[in-house]
């Protein structure tokens, strides 16, 4: 979402989040999900209970909210890459970029690798890079051809739905395939 300024917004989060921190009779006992635009906005908006950051934040070293901070620490963890690989909003973010590398290369799989390596890194992909997803898309596109529930299941994640005139097992592919991208150490800011 492109919408600034505003009243602070409730993202993804684990259900029951502020269970323990929250007072009984609190009004910020429960954690309830926007909907909608709201759940699209920048971090920046996002509610912040001082007791319960959140836990993506949390994972990625951000300070705490009670002193200032100069410079951010440098971390690469294995937890920091489960959230980047598995948080409804990364794989929800990774099916809305397939949806539109898909969309934008006409289902041209290496216009689609060259789309999300521009769109992501802001470069053109090397040929190694171009050999390494274009396989990439044929496995995935292989083992979500023989499951068709399993990419429903990975297309669903998240509020949004998924375009209806892309085939489930296309947009599964091409969703681990836009996950890989974006799981690069060059996309990713430590």
């Amino acid at each position: 979402s492109s919408k600034m300024y505003g009243p602070s917004v409730k993202p993804y989060q684990p259900e029951n989040i502020w269970d323990v921190v929250g007072l009984p009779n609190g009004d910020t006992r429960n954690y309830v999900q926007d909907k909608g635009e709201n759940l699209y906005r920048r971090t920046v908006y996002n509610f912040w209970k001082r007791m319960a950051p959140p836990p993506n934040m949390d994972l990625f070293n951000a300070p705490s909210r009670d002193a200032s901070c100069v410079r951010r620490e440098r971390t690469n963890t294995p937890l920091q890459a489960l959230v980047t690989l598995n948080d409804p909003q990364f794989v929800e973010a990774a099916r809305v970029l397939a949806e539109k590398a898909l969309m934008h290369s006409g289902g041209d799989a290496s216009k689609a690798v060259d789309y999300l390596v521009g769109r992501v890194l802001g470069r053109a992909p090397n040929e190694k890079e171009r050999s390494v997803l274009m396989a990439a898309s044929k496995d995935f596109s292989a083992h979500y051809g023989k499951s068709p529930e399993e990419a429903k299941a990975l297309i669903g994640v998240g509020e949004s739905k998924p375009t209806a005139t892309i085939d489930a097992p296309v947009l599964a592919a091409w969703t681990m395939v836009s996950n890989q991208v974006l799981n690069l150490d060059e996309a990713l800011n430590k």
